[in-house]
């Protein structure tokens, strides 16, 4: 459940309280008490919902966030539901790049806590936030939040900022590559978010392989030479969410957002960082190993996304059916292998990380929703990338390679002939 810090104080059961001053709006309940969701088409909704006091301050947030100035932080500051940013920790300016799911979940929870936050989205999403003027966070327990923040459609909009989250797909990185140093000060910090192998990985690794790129995820090193090494920032995205419609966020499950310098040192800025997602919310634990632990992760995810789009199943269904946990174990403990044979020892078992799957419940993967949508998958940082260190340090992968054969085919039908993929009643 969300933190009793981030709990909405303006809704009591059957009816509607004026929202808190800070701009912090939580939809109402049903007479029943029980949470509810309102249409998709909220724009004729929310104006009903949102008292004027609410809407001049989600206003007011989204004005300081465009202008970079601290009245976003003030704004925020006076809301009595929120944890904002105190004297000692002053905020910082944010963008997110890539305001999906996660980063849609993230940019929300860190604008709530005071934070200077503008999330960079396309489309049907980021004109349902502009509509709003903030995005609909809905939480654990089903309750919905509409969450003022600045949303804008290019990164050219933004201005610099102290940081860049990158919560793109990787394959969505290189065709706005040339755009992010747009948002770099001196000081910038790149806080990289995805799934998989990043294109970091061997940066500041040592050993033969230091600084080579991985040209599943990043062809030709373009990634590596245009953003440097010393602005980056690792972070393993294990909450689970997705978006329930445009401007709306279903958060899943899970808070943790475990962070770390790539050479493992605790610097001051990791750790500014780490206590911004602590106010906001999240666990942020600083690792010393950030590898060791984005292994834990890719475990589950190399397996669980590959087969989660080719049988439309969720989690708690492919973590615990016989055939399909005899498939997984095969390719986890292969990746186990890979992960030794590049100097790293795993503080998990491969049934314990099954199990742990298990109880995230009926979870769809990323990939499964991405071929239900009709959207490329992440097949090369979660899987195509795990076969190039297979071969790179000569590690048998059969059932890795089989998967991920599979993963490419599924997602070259659906980016040749433009279709979604989606189960339905027979």
């Amino acid at each position: 459940p969300l933190p009793a810090f981030l709990l909405p104080s303006c809704t009591l059961q059957g009816r509607a309280m004026d929202p808190p001053e800070g701009g912090l709006v939580s939809k109402p309940p049903r007479p029943s008490g029980r949470a509810h969701r309102l249409p998709v088409l909220c724009s004729h909704v929310l104006p009903e919902r949102v008292a004027p006091a609410a809407a001049a301050a989600a206003a007011a947030v989204v004005a300081a966030a465009a202008a970079g100035g601290a009245a976003a932080g003030s704004a925020s500051a006076s809301a009595p539901s929120v944890r904002t940013c105190s004297a000692e920790r002053q905020p910082l300016s944010w963008c997110v790049v890539g305001a999906g799911a996660i980063g849609g979940l993230v940019g929300a929870w860190l604008a709530r806590a005071g934070e200077r936050v503008t999330l960079v989205a396309r489309r049907d999403h980021l004109a349902a936030m502009q509509r709003w003027q903030g995005i609909v966070v809905v939480g654990l327990d089903g309750v919905e939040e509409l969450v003022p923040v600045r949303a804008v459609g290019s990164v050219a909009e933004v201005g610099t900022v102290d940081v860049v989250i990158v919560a793109l797909k990787a394959h969505q990185i290189l065709p706005i590559l040339d755009e992010l140093p747009m948002l770099f000060h001196a000081s910038t910090i790149v806080l990289s978010m995805q799934n998989g192998l990043p294109w970091w990985y061997f940066l500041k690794h040592g050993g033969p392989f230091e600084g080579r790129p991985l040209e599943s995820v990043d062809p030709g090193g373009r990634i590596l030479r245009a953003i440097d090494a010393s602005r980056i920032v690792g972070c393993i995205p294990y909450p689970a969410a997705h978006l329930r419609a445009p401007g709306e966020v279903q958060h899943a499950e899970g808070t943790l957002l475990p962070l770390g310098e790539l050479d493992g040192c605790s610097s001051e800025r990791v750790r500014r960082l780490s206590a911004a997602l602590v106010a906001a919310g999240f666990k942020a634990p600083i690792l010393d190993s950030i590898r060791s632990n984005m292994w834990v992760k890719l475990l589950g995810n190399l397996c669980f996304n590959p087969i989660g789009a080719m049988t439309h199943s969720t989690l708690d269904v492919m973590a615990t059916f016989p055939p399909s946990v005899a498939v997984v174990r095969a390719a986890m403990e292969e990746a186990s292998a890979i992960a030794r044979s590049l100097g790293l020892m795993l503080d998990v078992t491969v049934e314990r990380r099954i199990r742990g799957a298990a109880k995230v419940g009926p979870h769809k993967p990323s990939t499964l929703q991405d071929v239900e949508a009709g959207k490329p998958t992440e097949v090369d940082a979660l899987i195509v990338a795990v076969v190039e260190l297979a071969e790179l340090t000569g590690t048998p992968a059969p059932t890795i390679r089989t998967l991920c054969a599979c993963m490419q085919l599924l997602n070259k039908t659906v980016e040749d002939n433009k279709v979604k993929i989606k189960a339905s009643p027979a």
